[in-house]
């Protein structure tokens, strides 16, 4: 597989924890950006979704919004850490 040069900039400190631990930062960076890469494309598709949920079923009553955004605190807060 071709794989051309790029040219990273890292903070200091960082660069200097990398070389301390030898870490192998092509690696590291490849998933990090593939991550990236299908955390973009999982939201697009989402959007999509939601655009044509809407366009199907319309805009949800004030009702329906305030159940929703009751229920994405609620599962915020489960997915919180617990407190020390």
């Amino acid at each position: 597989m071709d794989m051309p040069k790029v040219r990273v900039s890292l903070p200091k400190p960082l660069c200097a924890e990398v070389k301390a631990r030898r870490l192998p930062v092509s690696e590291l960076l490849e998933k990090a950006v593939r991550k990236e890469v299908q955390r973009q494309d999982l939201i697009a598709l989402a959007k999509a979704d939601a655009a044509e949920l809407l366009a199907e079923l319309g805009e949800p009553d004030p009702e329906t919004v305030a159940w929703a955004e009751d229920l994405a605190r609620q599962l915020a807060r489960r997915d919180e850490p617990a407190a020390r």
